[in-house]
């Protein structure tokens, strides 16, 4: 399948994928999901012109407003109007670093992310294991990850919706990542895949991309999908992982 297939399907994600994780509406020319506390809102897919964009931004900040809560505009590059990055930036969003949304089709993994894992990687399943997953993120960027252990275990409870790994050495956590499964959908997501400093280049970030990889396949997923840091892209290009466009965060943190 080419590229531009898979960017086609990619874009209906918005509209076929379950997630029990938040309540998804789709209005005319855009897609709004609301996260309950303490997660927070996106809206994808946006369809917009010169005539109609400015209105739609105060729609959604008045919206969220309302609801309290802070939200991302997830802008692609293909998204119109081309302007609307610009236009968010001026009403006020905080425009985070572009990201390379990156895909790799299941049904062309690469052999090194099929054999057994021999890393010391294990699944969270629990609220409390999530612990070690805060230390591991607070170490390599330096805030406050406190949200994870209400978001992520929020998620944990809901069944075939979330797994989380973490790779330890010694009994010490030090690289952890997630992927979400969304029913009625080809696509599972990755997230996290942070490394401790000082335990990088010794395989742990492949390790868990292949428990992942392999998770996915059992659960008869095709795509995984993952918005990469100029650090992480060449790391999963390397892993077979295509690019399909660059995504923009536009975080509205309320007024």
């Amino acid at each position: 399948m080419d590229t531009y297939e898979i960017l086609g399907l990619y874009d209906q994600l918005c509209f076929t994928a379950d997630d029990p994780g938040a309540q998804r509406e789709v209005l005319p020319n855009l897609v709004r999901f609301i996260d309950p506390a303490p997660g927070k809102g996106f809206i994808l897919h946006t369809r917009l012109d010169a005539t109609n964009v400015d209105a739609a931004i105060q729609e959604q900040v008045d919206y969220f407003n309302a609801c309290g809560q802070s939200f991302e505009w997830k802008v692609l590059d293909h998204d119109t109007p081309p302007d609307l990055k610009e236009r968010l930036a001026a009403r006020g969003f905080q425009i985070e670093d572009a990201e390379a949304v990156m895909v790799l089709d299941l049904q062309e993994a690469p052999a090194a992310l099929l054999k057994p894992v021999t890393a010391d990687v294990r699944q969270l399943t629990e609220r409390a294991q999530l612990e070690d997953v805060v230390t591991i993120e607070e170490q390599v960027w330096g805030d406050d990850h406190g949200w994870v252990r209400d978001r992520l275990g929020d998620h944990l409870a809901i069944p075939g919706y979330l797994s989380v790994y973490a790779a330890y050495v010694q009994d010490e956590p030090v690289c952890a990542g997630w992927i979400y499964f969304h029913g009625k959908s080809q696509f599972a997501d990755l997230w996290g895949g942070s490394t401790v400093p000082a335990y990088r280049k010794q395989g742990l970030y492949a390790a868990l991309l292949a428990v992942r990889v392999q998770e996915a396949i059992r659960r008869g997923f095709r795509f995984l999908a993952i918005d990469a840091s100029p650090m992480s892209q060449p790391i999963v290009a390397a892993h077979g992982f295509r690019f399909l466009t660059h995504a923009h965060a536009c975080v509205w943190k309320g007024e």
